[in-house]
């Protein structure tokens, strides 16, 4: 064979867009098989989510909203995961983003062009903190950082519910906080008057993709971004070569914390404009796992991957309209979850064969 079928054949292998793809094929099908079962049509369900995602103007609106939490907690473990980190207190991160956007937007009325960056920063800063202190026990203790961040995440959740009832937040006789101020929220009104009232339209999705560009920009052209990912290819190379490795892993979860803190923000100053009691976690930081898995840790990805999810969540209950169950969507999305991490598997396996092969042939 020659070299350069060769290597077509491994470009092919390595096409994480291919098997990305091939594995959202997959998930539907065995989503298809679900609707099967249950009784229900599986091509007359899935139109009806499809109708349901690009249907009306309106629709494709609220998967954009739906979507842009997705994106910005898919960034936050994405980038963790290229640190070599495993950030799951994306949760947590984002429960304190939304928490701190809701004191420092409800506290005073600002100018607006003040309000909204001192209400995005300060909760970006929160994040910072919050996942920062898990990269801290980490470096300082050898402290896992999954085990502190979802710690982190119950502290969070409960410090939330803690702050609507029993501090200046609370609203007589509600479940929910005071309101931020209209000078806080980032809302396009005339958009929303055109697609439909009844929409939240509002500037979190630029925001977002602002952020993933300069995320992309510190980890592939910085020095910074260099550090971090050879801590996370390599630690002990990364320490031989003269990186501080606990001062990375303590910069990587403040990174990440930040990010998914600004999930949390843009969520309460687009949408919401205040923070409800919570029975369980809302789940943005944990689907964010499957954005970044689903991106293969790449910022740039983690804008389709996002979208995906978002389209899947908000469409998938219009699936209700012809009589089918909307947790089917759930088995898609898990499935989807399932192939991507067994084309890792496979993939591995088919190099590992292909180098055996080789071998031999030259012996």
């Amino acid at each position: 064979m020659s070299s350069k079928a060769s290597k077509k054949k491994f470009s092919l292998v390595d096409n994480t867009i291919l098997f990305s793809l091939i594995s959202i094929v997959l998930g539907l099908l065995v989503g298809a098989i679900a609707l099967l079962i249950a009784g229900r049509d599986p091509i007359q369900a899935y139109s009806a989510m499809i109708e349901g995602i690009f249907g009306k103007p309106k629709y494709i609106a609220w998967v954009i909203i739906r979507s842009t939490p997705l994106i910005l907690t898919g960034l936050s473990i994405a980038f963790a995961f290229k640190t070599g980190l495993f950030n799951i207190g994306a949760e947590g991160q984002f429960i304190i983003g939304a928490l701190v956007a809701t004191m420092v937007g409800s506290a005073i009325p600002l100018p607006a062009i003040i309000h909204i960056p001192l209400t995005l920063l300060m909760a970006c800063l929160g994040g910072a903190i919050w996942g920062g202190f898990a990269g801290w026990l980490k470096s300082k203790f050898g402290i896992n950082e999954v085990i502190a961040a979802i710690m982190l995440n119950w502290i969070a959740f409960y410090l939330s519910n803690f702050a609507i009832k029993n501090t200046w937040l609370a609203k007589p006789n509600s479940e929910a906080s005071v309101s931020i101020h209209d000078s806080a929220t980032i809302g396009i009104h005339w958009l929303t008057d055109l697609v439909g009232p009844a929409t939240k339209v509002n500037w979190g999705i630029v925001i977002s993709i602002v952020f993933i560009l300069v995320i992309a920009f510190i980890l592939f052209k910085t020095t910074l971004g260099f550090e971090l990912r050879g801590v996370g290819h390599n630690k002990f190379g990364a320490e031989y070569g003269g990186i501080d490795v606990n001062k990375s892993i303590l910069k990587s979860m403040a990174i990440a914390g930040m990010l998914s803190a600004a999930a949390g923000a843009i969520q309460v100053m687009g949408v919401a404009q205040n923070i409800t009691i919570l029975a369980a976690p809302e789940g943005y930081g944990f689907d964010g796992i499957a954005v970044a898995l689903i991106a293969n840790s790449n910022p740039i990805g983690v804008i389709f991957s996002g979208l995906l999810f978002g389209a899947f969540k908000y469409g998938g209950t219009k699936m209700q309209a012809v009589g089918a169950p909307s947790e089917v969507v759930n088995i898609v999305i898990g499935s989807i979850v399932y192939f991507i991490a067994l084309s890792s598997v496979l993939r591995m396996l088919y190099i590992k064969f292909r180098e055996k092969k080789n071998k031999g042939g030259n012996a």
